[in-house]
C-alpha cells in the first residue's frame, strides 16, 4: 500500500521543486530581498549604540497621535448616525460576554473633540491621526445620497481647529465601522459590490475635506477585518467563514483601496497635491534558536508574508499575492488578472505601517517550528525597505496596551514606548529606512474592540464611569512629549568615556565562590608504602616487595597538582588579589570544635601559601551561604538547630571564625565574615523570618570583627568586613514620587538594614546610637498598622548590642552587577492574602532597551559609579570602598565580546566615581575564575573544555597593566611595584627550579670530589713524609750521614 505525503511534506516538496525552479529561471521568479534581513547579522546589542541610540530624528519629522471613530466617538444614534457592524455586533448576542460593555459613548469625542485637540497640544505633536464615520456621514451608507450635514460639520470644525493649531489631520476613510446596512444588504467585504460604493464614499470624502488635508489613509489594517472580521468572528461582523470567507474578503479591500487611489490620483491630487496609502499591519518573527539556515529563514518569510505580504506585494511589489499565499491557499485564493495586476500595483504614495499587539496576537499563529515572535519594529522596517525598494515610510500605529487597572501610572508602557520609538530612529540613522513619521496609538483610552474597556491604550486617562470623560495624561504622556519636544534621545553626556589611572594600590581582584579542595597529591609516592621492585621478570613493570613497608610522609604544598594549576591561571590574568570562599560545613562538619577538618585547613593553608610565594594577596570570604536547600552552607547540626533564626548560630559563627583566624590569618590581609547576607534573607519564607536572620547576621558579623581587633589585629592587621550585594535601583517612572520613594526604600532594605548599624549614617552625630534606617523602621510600622498585623517584624538591638555593632568594618565591600527598576507594590487585603509581598514593598522590573545577557542581566554601566555615590553620600568617605564581585554571562566559549564590552564599560564608570566623584574606590573584582560547566562567568573553560583562556582576559590584563585609561596609554609604573609584582630573578629561579636543583647537586657533588682527592692527596703527602722520618732516624742510629753539608764558617 502506497503512503501519501502529508499536506506538509507535500507543501515542502513543491516549495523546493519552486526554489530549484527559481534557480533556473530567476526571470520567471521575481522574489524579493526582504530574506535578506535574517541572513545579515543580528545588530550587536553591547556596540555603541544598536541597544539604544541617544540621538535627534530628522529635521520635520512628523510626530503624532491617533485614534478611530468608533473606538472614541460615543453618539453611535445621535444627530443622524446610522449604525455600524461594530455597533450591531456589541448590541447583539453574538458577542455577550461584552453585553456589559458599549462604545454607545465611549470617549464621547464627537462633542468633546475640542479636548482632544488640546491633548495633542499639550503633547507638542505635529499631525493627528483620525477616521470618518461612514455611517456618520452617510447613514444608508450610499454616497451618491445626500449626506449626514452634521457630521460634516462635525469633522469640518475638527480639521479646521487642527489646522489652526499646526497640527496636520491625517484622514483614515474606513477603520473598521462599516455601516450596517451594508452588511445587511450586500453581505458585507464579501460582495464586490462595495468596491464600487467604497470608491464613491471616498471621492465624496477627497471632494469635500481633500483641499485641507495632505494625508489620506484608505483603510485601517485589512489583514484584521478579513481574518478576525470574517474569517474567526472575533471581529464584526463576527463571520466564521474561515479561508474562504477572509480570502475573498481581502481581494475586495485590496481592489476597494486601489479604486480610491486612482480616483484620487485621477481627479484629486492635481489639485489637492495629497498623499494616498492604507494602513498595513504587521507582526516580527525570528528564526529558530536564531539559525538563519536557508529554510529557516523561508519559514519567517512566509509568516511575514502571510501578513503583511498578503497586502502589501500587491500594491508595493508586482501587483500579485505572494507564491507561499498561492501554494498554501491553492484555489481559494483570488486572482488577479494581468490588467488588473498593472491596476493594483504602486497605488501607494507611502508605505503606513501598524505595529502593535493586535497584529503581534495574531502573529502567533502564522509561526511553526520553534520560530519567535518579537515586538522589533527596527527589523520590520528594514524588511520593508528590502522587499519593497526603500519606500517612504509612515508608522501610524505604534504602541502596546496596558491593563484598566493600571490607570494613570502606565509606567510598562512608557518602556514599550521607548523601544518602539528608539527601533525607528535606529532604522533610520543605521538601516537607511525613510520613515518621515511617527504615531503613538492612541491618543486617548476608547473602546479596544473584543477587549471592551478592559485594556487600555491611551497616551490620557478616561474613566469611563464619569459623564465629563476628563482627559488626563498618563505618564506615558508625559514621556512621549518629553521626546516629541527633544525630537528624539537628548545624548547621554554622563557616557563619554575618560582619561586616567587608578591608583598603584588598587586591588586588581578576581572573586570566585568557595574554593574546592582536592585532598590527593598528583604523586602516590607519598600516600603509597609499599616498596616496588621494577622489571623483575623482564617485562618492566613495577611489583610490590611481599612484607615491606615503608615510611611515607605528608604531602608538601607543592604536591597539590590542584592549586598550582588554579593559581597558574589566576596568575596569567594579571590580577593581584584573589577572593574566594572557606568551606565552613567542610572545616567544622558539627558546627563546632568537636571534629575539626585539620585536613580542609591545611589545603586552605597551602593555598594561601602559594599565593603568597607569587606575591598575590587573598581576600578570604568565612561563610559563603550556598542559596540551596537544606543546609544554605552551614554545617547541618548548626541548620537543624534552626540556623540563622537560632542565636546558637552566631556564637557558632564566632568560634568557628576563631579557628579560622588562629590557623589562617598570617596569609590573609582581608576578611569577609559574610558573603551577601541581603541574598541570603530572600530564602525565608516570612517577614519576621527575614528579619531575624538578618539581624543574627549582624551580630555574627560583629562578634567575629571584636575578636579578630582584640586578639589578632595587633600582629596580623588585616581588615575585616562583609560584603553586600549592591545592585543600584532606579525609579521605574520618573514622573512619578511614589517611584523615588520606592527605589530609596529599596536601597534602604538592600544596603541600608546592613550598613547603618554597623556605620551610622555621616548625616548623623558622631555618637548617636546605630540602628536600623528610620526610614525603614516607619515603613513597616506603617505597613504592620495597614495589614492588621499586631506590630513590625523588625528586631530591636540592645545597648551591648548596638556598642558591639558601631564601627566594625575595616572597608565598605560591594558586589554589583546590574540595575534594577523599582515600582512601588501596591499594597491591598486581596494580593496580601493571596501572595505575601517582598518586605520592602518593591517590584523590580528592567528596561527592554538595556542590553542584557543570556540569563537576562541588564548591563548598565552607570548603575555602578550610581550605587558607589550613594554610598559614598550616605556614609561618607572615610572608609574605602572595594567592589568585591562583578561580572557578566557570556555562552561564548572564547570570543566572549559581552564580558569584554562589560569590563570596559564598568571600569570606566569605576573610574569616573573615583576621579570625577571622589569615591574612595580602592578596588574592582571580576567575577570568576572559571566555569565549572557551560561556558558563563568565567574567564577559562571549565576544566571538561580543557580550561581554555577566553578574550576577555587579555582586555581585563590590558587595562590593568594600563592603570586604567591613561592619555597616552603607555604601561603603568609604581612606585609600590615591587609590593605587588614578582622580582624578575625570582621569578625565573621559580620557573626554572628543577634545573636549579639538578645544578646545585652536581655543584655539590664536584665540591665533595674536590674535598675527597685534596683529602687523598695530603693523606699520602703525610704517610711519605712519615715513611722518610723513619729512615733517617734508622740512619743517625748506624751511623750513616744523614746528609752531606758544607761546614759553616765563622
Amino acid at each position: 500500500m502506497l503512503n501519501h505525503p502529508s499536506a506538509p511534506t507535500l507543501h515542502y516538496l513543491l516549495l523546493s521543486l519552486l526554489l530549484l525552479a527559481c534557480g533556473w529561471n530567476k526571470a520567471a521568479c521575481s522574489l524579493g530581498e526582504g530574506r535578506r534581513i535574517w541572513q545579515q547579522p543580528k545588530p550587536d546589542p553591547i556596540t555603541k549604540d544598536q541597544s539604544f541610540l541617544h540621538d535627534t530624528f530628522p529635521s520635520g519629522f512628523l510626530w503624532g497621535s491617533g485614534t478611530s471613530a468608533f473606538q472614541t466617538e460615543g453618539a453611535w444614534d445621535q444627530e443622524g448616525k446610522g449604525a455600524s457592524i461594530w455597533d450591531h455586533f456589541i448590541h447583539s448576542t453574538v458577542s455577550n460576554k461584552l453585553a456589559t460593555e458599549t462604545a454607545d459613548v465611549a470617549s464621547d469625542s464627537y462633542t468633546r473633540w475640542d479636548k482632544d485637540v488640546e491633548a495633542l497640544e499639550y503633547l507638542g505633536v505635529r499631525s493627528y491621526y483620525f477616521s470618518l464615520s461612514w455611517p456618520r456621514l452617510f447613514p444608508d451608507g450610499n454616497a451618491k445620497g445626500r449626506p449626514n450635514t452634521a457630521a460634516v460639520e462635525h469633522y469640518s470644525r475638527l480639521i479646521e481647529r487642527l489646522l489652526e493649531k499646526r497640527i496636520e489631520p491625517i484622514v483614515t476613510l474606513h477603520h473598521w465601522d462599516l455601516p450596517q446596512v451594508l452588511q445587511e444588504r450586500y453581505g458585507g467585504w464579501k460582495n464586490d459590490t462595495l468596491v464600487g460604493l467604497f470608491e464613491e464614499y471616498a471621492a465624496f470624502c477627497f471632494n469635500t475635506f481633500g483641499s485641507r488635508v495632505r494625508y489620506w489613509l484608505t483603510m485601517h489594517n485589512p489583514y484584521l477585518v478579513a481574518v478576525q472580521g470574517y474569517g474567526t468572528g472575533v471581529h464584526a461582523p463576527g463571520e466564521t467563514g474561515g479561508p474562504a470567507g477572509f480570502l475573498i474578503v481581502a481581494h475586495n479591500l485590496i481592489r476597494a483601496h486601489a479604486k480610491a487611489w486612482h480616483t484620487y490620483n485621477t481627479h484629486f491630487r492635481p489639485a489637492q497635491k495629497g498623499k494616498v496609502s492604507i494602513v498595513l499591519g504587521s507582526h516580527w518573527v525570528e528564526p529558530q534558536r536564531g539559525q538563519a539556515t536557508a529554510a529557516n529563514v523561508e519559514l519567517c518569510q512566509q509568516s511575514i508574508e502571510a501578513a503583511l505580504g498578503w497586502f502589501a506585494n500587491p500594491i508595493f511589489g508586482d501587483g500579485d499575492y505572494p507564491l507561499s499565499l498561492k501554494m498554501k491557499h491553492g484555489a481559494l485564493l483570488p486572482t488577479f488578472s494581468p490588467e488588473e495586476k498593472l491596476w493594483v500595483q504602486k497605488t501607494a504614495d507611502f508605505f503606513a505601517l501598524s505595529f502593535g499587539p493586535n497584529n503581534l496576537r495574531l502573529g502567533r499563529g502564522l509561526v511553526q517550528y520553534g520560530q519567535t515572535v518579537t515586538p522589533d519594529l527596527r527589523r520590520v522596517l528594514g524588511w520593508i525597505k528590502l522587499e519593497y525598494g526603500d519606500p517612504k515610510v509612515l508608522v501610524t500605529e505604534g504602541g502596546w496596551f496596558s491593563e484598566a487597572s493600571v490607570g494613570k501610572e502606565d509606567t510598562v508602557a512608557i518602556y514599550l514606548m521607548k523601544r518602539f520609538i528608539n527601533q525607528v530612529l535606529q532604522a533610520i540613522r543605521f538601516d537607511g529606512v525613510q520613515v518621515f513619521g511617527y504615531a503613538a496609538w492612541s491618543l486617548v483610552d476608547g473602546f479596544e474592540w473584543n477587549y471592551g474597556f478592559a485594556v487600555r491604550r491611551g497616551l490620557f486617562y478616561i474613566d469611563f464611569s464619569q459623564p465629563n470623560r476628563t482627559r488626563t495624561p498618563k505618564t506615558s504622556a508625559q514621556y512621549y512629549r518629553r521626546v516629541v519636544t527633544d525630537n528624539g534621545f537628548r545624548s547621554d553626556e554622563t557616557s563619554r568615556e575618560i582619561k586616567g589611572r587608578f591608583p598603584c594600590e588598587f586591588h586588581w581582584g578576581i572573586a570566585d565562590s568557595t574554593l574546592q579542595v582536592h585532598f590527593y597529591p598528583f604523586s602516590p609516592q607519598f600516600t603509597d608504602n609499599r616498596l616496588y621492585s621494577w622489571n623483575l621478570t623482564g617485562d618492566g613493570s613495577l611489583r610490590p616487595v611481599p612484607g615491606v613497608k615503608m615510611q611515607t610522609r605528608r604531602a608538601q604544598c607543592t604536591d597539590y597538582l590542584a592549586i598550582r594549576g588554579h593559581l597558574r591561571l589566576f596568575a596569567s590574568t594579571g590580577a593581584s588579589h584573589y577572593r574566594f570562599a572557606l568551606n565552613w560545613s567542610m572545616i567544622l562538619p558539627q558546627g563546632d570544635l568537636s571534629n575539626v577538618n585539620t585536613e580542609a585547613l591545611r589545603y586552605y593553608r597551602c593555598v594561601l601559601y602559594e599565593l603568597k610565594k607569587l606575591d598575590l594577596e587573598a581576600v578570604v570570604i568565612l561563610y559563603y551561604p550556598t542559596h540551596r536547600a537544606p543546609n544554605l552552607g552551614l554545617p547541618a547540626p548548626l541548620q537543624a538547630s534552626g540556623g540563622w533564626l537560632n542565636y546558637s548560630t552566631v556564637e557558632a559563627f564566632q568560634e568557628y571564625a576563631a579557628l579560622c583566624y588562629q590557623q589562617l590569618g598570617p596569609w590573609v590581609p582581608y576578611w569577609i565574615t559574610v558573603n551577601e547576607p541581603n541574598r541570603l534573607i530572600d530564602l525565608y519564607s516570612t517577614w519576621k523570618e527575614k528579619h531575624q536572620a538578618a539581624h543574627n547576621l549582624l551580630l555574627a558579623h560583629a562578634k567575629a570583627f571584636r575578636l579578630y581587633e582584640k586578639e589578632h589585629s595587633g600582629q596580623q592587621r588585616a581588615l575585616v568586613s562583609l560584603a553586600l550585594h549592591a545592585d543600584w535601583a532606579k525609579p521605574a517612572n520618573p514622573f512619578l514620587d511614589s517611584h523615588t520613594a520606592a527605589a530609596q526604600r529599596f536601597l534602604l532594605f538592600e544596603l541600608g538594614r546592613f550598613l547603618d548599624p554597623l556605620l551610622g549614617t555621616r548625616y548623623e552625630e558622631k555618637h548617636s546610637k546605630v540602628d536600623y534606617p528610620e526610614e525603614m523602621k516607619t515603613y513597616l510600622e506603617e505597613r504592620a498598622r495597614v495589614m492588621g498585623l499586631p506590630g513590625s517584624p523588625l528586631p530591636s538591638f540592645t545597648e551591648t548590642e548596638r556598642e558591639e555593632l558601631r564601627g566594625t568594618l575595616g572597608f565598605i565591600a560591594l558586589n554589583h552587577f546590574t540595575t534594577r527598576l523599582v515600582s512601588p507594590y501596591l499594597h491591598t487585603q486581596g494580593n496580601f492574602q493571596q501572595k505575601q509581598p517582598p518586605d520592602h514593598g518593591c517590584v523590580i522590573l528592567s528596561d527592554p532597551t538595556w542590553p542584557s545577557s543570556s540569563l537576562g542581566q541588564a548591563l548598565v554601566p552607570e548603575g555602578l559609579r550610581k550605587i558607589l555615590n550613594w554610598v559614598s553620600q550616605r556614609y561618607g568617605r572615610a572608609l574605602p570602598i572595594i567592589v568585591t564581585a562583578s561580572g557578566v554571562d557570556d555562552q561564548a566559549p572564547v570570543e566572549d565580546t559581552l564580558r569584554q564590552h562589560f569590563l570596559r564599560s564598568y571600569l570606566q564608570e569605576a573610574l569616573k566615581a573615583r576621579q570625577l566623584d571622589r569615591v574612595n574606590l580602592q578596588g574592582f573584582y571580576v567575577w570568576k575564575l572559571q566555569d565549572r560547566h557551560a561556558p558563563q562567568f568565567g574567564f577559562f573553560t571549565s576544566t571538561h573544555h580543557q580550561a581554555k583562556a577566553k578574550a576577555s582576559i587579555a582586555v581585563y590584563r590590558g587595562i590593568i597593566t594600563h592603570g586604567g585609561f591613561p592619555e597616552d596609554n603607555a604601561t603603568q609604573t609604581c612606585r609600590f611595584s615591587a609590593l605587588h609584582e614578582p622580582c624578575s630573578v625570582c621569578a625565573w629561579m621559580f620557573k626554572n627550579k628543577a634545573m636549579l636543583v639538578f645544578a646545585g647537586c652536581l655543584l655539590i657533588t664536584a665540591v665533595m670530589l674536590a674535598a675527597l682527592v685534596i683529602f687523598v692527596g695530603i693523606t699520602r703527602r703525610n704517610q711519605t713524609r712519615g715513611r722518610g722520618r723513619g729512615v733517617n732516624r734508622r740512619r743517625r742510629r748506624e751511623g750513616v750521614p744523614v746528609c752531606s753539608c758544607p761546614p759553616v764558617k765563622c
